[in-house]
């Protein structure tokens, strides 16, 4: 077996990029959204198609809400490879002048849920590149897979060793570093710069202090409510908007 994608719309997107040798396993009995991928799958003419109990799907995806459906890409687990992998000094070497790129460092996120939904964010909101730590991060699993919808499937990622020595090489290429922090200073009062390094931070401990001092501005999302604080995949989604909306 190779790496497995589980959720419709992640094998959806899984399909258009699967490579010959892999395989689609769907629960045996009618259905036309499974029949859809089956006819998705056929169209490739490079994934073979197999029916299957539930107990065999069960064992092949212990514990993993399948909804009938798994994809075998065929190839080796590599941890992030599902994701679109790219080191960040060819990114950096691959800049172009005067246009703006919009980059998002997670310092820390360790559940896989809030990958996912940060990553959907990011393909919807065109951020050119995901930076995420090798340690102390979750890493690209069956998991961040299904959340994210297939967004991982597109979304550029590095994983670097240290975070602090990535953010002085994107400041040396042009890039403001903006840290988010529920303490910082009003978003809305900060016009993100063209070139824009978001971070943002763990889920309970947020942004380290290496990673806060070497940030040109820390902000926040004002908020009205009675809790002090938004799920970091939400407040993601919420910068995000604000950068793309500044330049529309």
């Amino acid at each position: 077996m190779g790496e497995r994608i589980y959720g419709y719309h992640a094998i959806e997107e899984g399909l258009k990029k699967a490579a010959a040798g892999s395989t689609l396993y769907l629960l045996r009995g009618p259905s036309d959204r499974l029949s859809k991928l089956e006819f998705q799958a056929q169209c490739t003419g490079k994934v073979a198609v197999k029916r299957l109990s539930k107990t065999e799907l069960d064992r092949m995806a212990p514990g993993i809400d399948h909804r009938g459906a798994v994809l075998d890409l065929g190839g080796p687990r590599k941890g992030a490879s599902r994701l679109k992998e790219i080191a960040t000094d060819d990114f950096l070497f691959s800049l172009e002048e005067g246009k703006n790129y919009i980059v998002l460092m997670l310092d820390g996120i360790t559940d896989p849920h809030n990958l996912g939904a940060i990553l959907r964010s990011a393909d919807q909101f065109g951020v050119d590149l995901v930076i995420i730590p090798e340690r102390r991060s979750v890493q690209a699993n069956e998991t961040v897979v299904k959340v994210s919808s297939g967004a991982a499937q597109y979304v550029p990622l590095s994983v670097v060793t240290n975070l602090s020595r990535e953010i002085d090489k994107f400041k040396d290429n042009g890039f403001w570093v903006y840290a988010a922090d529920m303490n910082g200073e009003s978003s809305y009062k900060e016009k993100f710069a063209e070139r824009t390094l978001l971070v943002m931070g763990s889920e309970g401990a947020g942004i380290s202090q290496i990673v806060r001092k070497n940030s040109d501005y820390i902000v926040s999302i004002p908020m009205r409510g009675h809790i002090d604080s938004l799920n970091v995949s939400v407040a993601t989604g919420i910068l995000l908007y604000q950068y793309r909306a500044e330049r529309s």
